[in-house]
């Protein structure tokens, strides 16, 4: 049986790969291709695309959050895998193996699935408030073995302003620990999305990030090697240098078709009373419109604003596969160095508590700041710190890092790439089937094909 290490390296392009001399002997021994993404070039819809070899249309999954409208409630980063419609690759492979073996190292929608090993992270969120790194395994005692081994995951340094190569080191040792055992081993390494979200991807420090990412790659790599493993390393999206952040929801605001709610915490987006309202992904824009009738005028004012290249209606969302009823009514895609925030207030005083801080939860969309200390604190890490000590010592405290100017961000993602060299690349250890360019939906084919199983429907 043919063992396959799938490596899914985030925010590699062709440009990065020259910097990863590990990663290119990948290459060297088989092949390399280019690779089409879908629209949102997004985590959560790009692994999904891979691993049922459809569109968000057929799996569902149309960004990595949205409008859950039997809810009333705006979404993100949730992780049960019934989430994703359709077969997965492993699961087609088992209706000839059904012993065939597969663990899940950190993709994305694992938790429940039928993989037979799952390390995935999850924070502890205590009764008091506070949270503490921590993960999610399948078996169970797997947890316990990985700390005992590894220390507790990092969840600190997976994202965050302090995201570096630890969490990316950490995923790999598990790797390493689970290879031996199972037939395919998925392995999601984050570290590329941090230098280059805050940097941009043609800053000095996307190439330091590149290089560090390559060398704790190594001893995967090479037990791959030694153990006869087919390596397939490939990537969801490629990040492009960010100079505009785009308000939708302040621009909905403003024309009286967003409303708020206010409370101890501060404004709150309200999604069962506003006729409109944007859940903000990078370059990708769901809007929420409550009346059919409102489309028109929302569709014309967010078309006049600046930063914004597309208004996706009914039509458009059927163009780029995006046709799902999770979809927002209209999808905004921004222009090439632009990027959609998610703030809805107009006074940064009446910003809600957890603006300012990490909380990927609570935010009706994706925040990008969250990878920076606030420039315009001077005292941001020693308050910090003395969080931490109350934290430690029971007593509870906000943690308020985060900037509400959103002009330090530096790379962004989402649309589809202007060029090859700035987006995914797909690496294949073995010679055999090498082609100049795959589409997303055909990595699950291509990963039934390197198993030796037929393509099936």
């Amino acid at each position: 049986m043919n063992r396959m290490l799938v490596l899914d390296v985030v925010g590699l392009t062709p440009r990065l790969l020259e910097h990863m001399p590990y990663l290119q002997a990948v290459a060297r021994s088989g092949w390399q291709a280019e690779l089409g993404t879908v629209l949102p070039a997004v985590t959560c819809s790009v692994q999904s695309t891979f691993l049922t070899g459809t569109m968000p249309r057929e799996h569902g999954i149309v960004g990595n959050g949205w409008f859950f409208r039997d809810l009333g409630e705006p979404l993100l980063w949730r992780q049960h895998h019934r989430l994703v419609a359709g077969e997965k690759v492993w699961e087609t492979i088992r209706r000839e193996r059904p012993d065939y073996r597969v663990a899940n190292v950190c993709w994305w929608y694992a938790m429940g699935s039928t993989a037979d090993t799952t390390v995935t992270p999850r924070p502890v969120y205590h009764a008091d408030g506070r949270k503490d790194p921590d993960c999610w395994t399948w078996p169970p005692s797997l947890h316990d073995e990985l700390e005992a081994e590894l220390g507790p995951f990092p969840l600190f340094t997976y994202w965050g302003p302090t995201a570096g190569i630890a969490s990316s080191r950490w995923i790999v040792g598990a790797a390493r620990r689970l290879l031996p055992e199972h037939d395919m081993t998925l392995v999601y390494v984050p570290h590329l999305d941090y230098d280059l979200q805050r940097y941009g991807p043609d800053a000095p420090e996307a190439v330091a990030a590149a290089r560090e990412l390559d060398g704790v790659l190594a001893p995967l790599l090479a037990d791959a090697a030694a153990s006869g493993t087919t390596v397939v390393a490939l990537s969801e999206y490629g990040i492009t240098a960010a100079r505009r952040p785009v308000d939708v929801n302040r621009a909905l605001r403003r024309a009286g078709l967003l409303h708020v709610h206010t409370n101890a915490t501060g404004e709150l987006l309200d999604p069962w009373t506003s006729r409109a309202f944007a859940v903000a992904d990078h370059q990708v824009a769901h809007v929420y419109v409550h009346d059919p009738q409102d489309l028109a005028e929302v569709s014309a004012l967010l078309a006049d604003l600046p930063g914004v290249d597309e208004v996706l209606d009914a039509e458009g969302r059927r163009r780029y596969g995006l046709d799902h009823d999770r979809a927002g009514d209209l999808v905004l895609v921004a222009e090439p160095d632009a990027w959609f925030t998610y703030y809805y207030w107009l006074d940064d005083d009446r910003a809600p508590d957890f603006a300012r801080s990490v909380e990927i939860h609570k935010k009706p969309g994706f925040d990008p700041a969250e990878l920076f200390w606030d420039p315009a604190d001077r005292w941001v890490k020693p308050r910090a710190g003395l969080h931490v000590l109350r934290k430690k010592l029971g007593i509870r405290s906000t943690l308020r890092v985060v900037p509400l100017d959103p002009a330090p961000v530096g790379g962004t993602h989402g649309r589809l790439p202007a060029s090859p060299e700035d987006g995914p690349v797909l690496l294949c250890s073995r010679p055999d089937g090498a082609r100049g360019r795959l589409e997303a939906t055909e990595v699950r084919d291509l990963l039934l094909s390197l198993v030796g199983e037929p393509v099936r429907a």
